[in-house]
């Protein structure tokens, strides 16, 4: 038996790290197949501590930033809040206009909450004002854009009462001052009643009592050990005297309730807070039944009350109803037609909406939902989407659980295809897992407080007085009585807000967007060890849409600081985070532009592109060749030539590796593994060769060689292409034909970078510069279908110990206890933006480390427009101007001046980074600290996953710039001593 002491609070998720190998896997699926749980608190590779989130000089406080409270968790209740009321009030006064009594047999038959009596005096009594003090089970999922919000996963599964109480302490055992007690009471009883109180005295004057609950025999974990001691002097039992009490807050079952209480709630002199009508959720028999087979059971019975939600601001909902599948006996469905929702909405990257956007406004893709969850036809897959079982739980009519999608695999999944395709009624909730903090599932209960004002129909939510509590489950999550308790540290840097709500009315986009770049900035001050920060790098931190500079953005801070206390907060704490002037570059050299900043490498690098994308290598989709006639008649060759290009890709670095004389310590080979799925995508020509063992995927790997063997700097990109959307829409003219793009600038932009990059490096480690190895990695199966396939293979092997790199002649080196202290990964750097020209994007992953990474491309981007100044001026590029393209010539551009290049430093969080949509994600996933290189994205453009996707739309001197850039960030960071 092991009897050490747990550590205090949140140190326990770091028990067992590391966490990954020998009998646990790390699961890191696809996310067109199973949108992952976001790991927000600690780093699943390091075991670090996040921060923003965690504080080591509070165990038991889980950081909530301001901007999360205002933008997301406010509205979101308030948005939740109308809805129930809605539905509370609609069944209280027998209207049609609710879904709460869908199933009146199922929610109260035998509900001790709503019993019979009550439900015959509905309309009745006209007293009611409908107190709610409904605990929800929020967490943090995130979607399909990357998106991490705040998800309305149901009412909490501890019970209806427990984030009430608990919301009077900051920890177990440590209460807030009874004050924030009273004044909620008192705040409800005149808004709800009338009922004017100011202190304590007066409350117990003006007849409120408060009666404990007691044991729950069915749930006892439900109870509250310990009230707060504010609630001493209101206490009742089941033997008090009840003849004068006119406000009683109690969670007790209404059948358990003296008959004394009934009798003069019913007659209208005395009132239940909350009232009864909110609280039959927790007494629907079924469900309670249900928590056998699942035990977060009890969150189901609200969520379906709740419209879905995936909008930018607010609470994601996520959709949940009843469907019906036509029955194979013609059996209609016995469940209520407004219960009953069959269609889905999808979302992907066909929508090409930005993350700033509402998604659901603007997809077009509605599928029944059994199709959405088990349908491979291509017809409904489309070019971006697959089923989405594993991100669904679904049930039968008897409320027996058919599929559990987060813990099922094929075998689980074909069964309940196999039982839906029979027909009937089923009810299923579309499931995005829950926010993991080491190997524990975090969510927050956070009371909904709401009542409709006296004289009055309208509601009100309170949503700024209680914070609930937080707890944390082991995973798998099967036992939920005695988790982790965890306490929400709700931030009110008030200046944020202050400013916000201050100016805007009249500068409102400009206010908005400063309130998230101060956000963006001081987290990173924070995250950087709170030293000052370089001010080219703080200025490139700011993204603003209507283009504000550093200095302009600077200078409407401090011209407010006169007049505005917030303001005058802001600019003082700038004083710290930023330094006042730039930091010269003129001093720093760099390490590779002697060998990048030419007209030979400018040469190299097009042709590269060029033979890669329009040479012999056509059809480079890992899917290739899809088997259906469209395709089958569009494509020029049935074989796929993945093959035949990696196997060239390896000649060209083993051929580099000898021009170098290193064949005894640089090796380039190749990373084996089978394309496996939940689902038989059978007419994918190349994932059906892996299944029929002609073929597998690969990920391609150069090591060359630095001082530490043990450490790694890694520049990858990926090297197969998306299937044109063009040819294949028919709203567009084309003909449903799955055909690879050429991909010059997705991605043989960054292909022909790595290509290039080998002779610079070995030459590098051969005159030992190199501190640690660098690693060239081309990344197979990033593109639709197979969707980051060889990133998170890559990743997965790193996380459990098993990366194993084969050579040629059978041999193998074991690459397990490899440190990777950084990658950088390249997709799409070669296409300049017309509207916005000479901006790239360095887009960071979401650790710490992820952070000081972007920072030395910064530095890379700096030195590179700082010596522009001195190339111009050289004999071949004095008095040339800006390069243009080569239009349909494909004939390489002529000499022209270098570009100076404004590198972006995107978080994660910001709208326009899109770190999410390439292999870089599956890296900050696992919490391996990543950067990624991209162009400025345009979403829209043509030359994205189309037939334009070709040498007509490379910039040479961005794309050769943006390479070169990468080229060096990476050196800078494998020359250091320590990163």
């Amino acid at each position: 038996m092991n009897n050490k002491p747990l550590k205090p609070g949140w140190e326990q998720f770091r028990e067992g790290f590391p966490w990954y190998g020998r009998s646990r896997d790390f699961l890191l699926a696809a996310y067109s197949e199973f949108v992952p749980p976001p790991r927000v608190a600690i780093n699943p590779q390091s075991g670090e501590y996040n921060p923003l989130v965690l504080d080591p000089e509070d165990p038991y406080g889980w950081i909530i930033p301001e901007l999360e409270e205002e933008y997301q968790l406010r509205p979101g209740l308030l948005n939740i809040g109308q809805q129930l009321m809605s539905h509370l009030t609609g069944f209280y006064r027998k209207s049609d206009n609710h879904l709460l009594g869908g199933h009146l047999e199922r929610n109260l038959t035998g509900n001790p909450y709503f019993p019979a009596e009550l439900l015959e005096s509905r309309g009745i009594s006209h007293h009611e004002q409908f107190v709610i003090l409904f605990p929800l089970a929020l967490s943090k999922t995130q979607d399909d854009l990357g998106r991490v919000r705040w998800t309305l996963f149901g009412s909490s599964e501890q019970g209806p009462e427990k984030a009430f109480w608990k919301s009077f302490f900051s920890e177990t055992g440590k209460e807030l001052p009874e004050k924030k007690g009273i004044d909620l009471i008192t705040s409800i009883l005149e808004k709800a009643y009338g009922e004017k109180c100011n202190d304590k005295e007066s409350l117990f004057r003006s007849g409120f009592r408060i009666l404990p609950s007691g044991i729950n025999d069915e749930f006892p974990y439900w109870s509250m050990e310990l009230l707060p001691s504010w609630t001493h002097d209101f206490l009742m039992n089941d033997e008090s005297d009840f003849r004068e009490i006119r406000f009683l807050l109690t969670f007790h079952p209404f059948t358990r309730l003296q008959p004394e209480v009934k009798k003069r709630y019913l007659e209208g002199n005395l009132h239940l807070l909350p009232c009864p009508v909110s609280m039959i959720p927790y007494g629907s028999s079924a469900y309670i039944k249900m928590k056998e087979q699942l035990p977060m059971a009890m969150q189901l019975p609200v969520l379906r009350l709740i419209r879905r939600h995936e909008g930018n601001t607010g609470i994601r909902i996520p959709q949940s109803a009843w469907m019906y599948e036509n029955s194979l006996t013609g059996e209609a469905s016995r469940v209520a037609g407004n219960l009953l929702l069959n269609d889905y909405q999808r979302t992907s990257r066909w929508d090409r909406v930005h993350r700033y956007e509402d998604a659901i406004a603007k997809s077009q893709i509605i599928h029944p939902v059994a199709k959405t969850l088990f349908s491979t036809d291509l017809e409904y897959m489309g070019l971006y989407n697959k089923p989405m079982a594993r991100n669904c739980q679904l049930w039968n009519e008897q409320l027996e659980l058919i599929l559990n999608g987060p813990d099922s695999g094929k075998k689980e999944i074909n069964k309940a295809a196999l039982t839906v395709v029979k027909g009937g009624s089923f009810r299923y909730r579309f499931l995005f897992p829950p926010m993991q903090a080491g190997l524990h599932e975090v969510f927050w209960h956070r009371p909904l407080i709401g009542f409709i004002e006296k004289n009055s129909t309208k509601p009100e939510f309170i949503t700024d007085q209680l914070g609930g509590y937080l707890t944390a489950y082991p995973v798998p999550v099967n036992e939920i009585a005695a988790p982790l308790e965890l306490w929400p540290r709700i931030m009110q840097r008030k200046e944020y807000l202050a400013a916000l709500h201050e100016f805007s009315h009249n500068q409102g986009h400009f206010i908005t967007q400063t309130s998230y770049n101060l956000t963006f900035l001081f987290d990173t001050w924070q995250r950087m060890g709170k030293k000052p920060l370089d001010r080219s790098f703080a200025a490139h931190l700011l993204i603003d849409s209507n283009h504000h500079s550093f200095d302009d953005w600077m200078q409407m801070i401090h011209a407010h600081a006169h007049s505005s206390e917030a303001f005058n907060l802001i600019s003082k704490k700038m004083e710290s985070v930023v330094e006042h002037d730039l930091v010269p570059q003129q001093n720093e050299s760099s390490l590779t532009y002697a060998q990048t900043a030419n007209r030979c490498y400018e040469t190299a690098y097009w042709n590269d592109i060029l033979f890669l994308s329009h040479g012999k290598f056509i059809n480079k989709d890992n899917a290739d060749v899809v088997t259906d006639p469209a395709t089958l008649k569009a494509a020029t060759h049935t074989s796929r030539d993945l093959e035949p290009m990696g196997d060239y890709l390896l000649q060209r670095h083993r051929s580099a590796i000898k021009a170098a004389g290193m064949e005894d310590s640089a090796f380039a080979g190749e990373l084996p593994f089978k394309w496996e799925t939940d689902f038989d995508f059978i007419h994918f020509g190349g994932w059906k060769a892996n299944q029929d063992k002609l073929t597998h995927e690969r990920d391609l790997l150069v090591i060359i060689p630095g001082k530490n063997r043990k450490e790694v700097v890694i520049l990858a990109d990926h090297y197969d292409t998306a299937y044109m959307a063009d040819v294949y829409d028919p709203a567009i003219g084309g003909s449903g034909a799955r055909i690879s793009a050429a991909g010059a600038d997705d991605n043989d932009s960054a292909t022909a970078t790595l290509l290039q990059a080998a002779p610079v490096y070995l030459s590098m480690a051969k005159e030992g510069k190199l501190e640690r190895d660098i690693w060239l990695l081309h990344l197979t199966g990033e593109e639709f279908p197979s969707d980051c396939l060889g990133a998170r293979h890559f990743c997965k092997a790193m996380m459990e110990k098993k990366l194993i790199l084969h050579l040629e002649e059978n041999k193998t080196i074991d690459l397990s206890d490899v440190k990777i202290k950084g990658v950088f990964v390249m997709d799409m750097i070669a296409h300049n933006r017309e509207k916005e020209p000479d901006v790239f994007q360095i887009s960071p992953g979401r650790s710490t480390e992820s952070l000081k990474l972007a920072y030395q491309a910064h530095r890379a981007n700096m030195i590179w427009n700082t010596s522009t100044e001195t190339w111009n001026q050289l004999d071949d590029r004095k008095g040339k101007i800006r390069g243009k393209r080569c239009g349909d010539s494909y004939e390489i551009p002529g000499i022209a001046l270098y570009p100076k290049l404004k590198g972006e430093v995107r978080l994660p969080e910001n709208p326009f980074s899109t770190l999410y949509n390439t292999d870089a994600l599956m890296f900050s996933d696992c919490g391996i600290p990543v950067v990624l290189f991209m162009e400025n994205y345009d979403i829209s453009r043509s030359g994205y996953h189309d037939t334009r996707d070709t040498m007509a739309n490379i910039d040479l001197d961005y794309g050769s710039a943006v390479s070169a850039i990468a080229i060096e960030t990476a050196a800078r960071t494998a020359c250091l001593k320590d990163i």
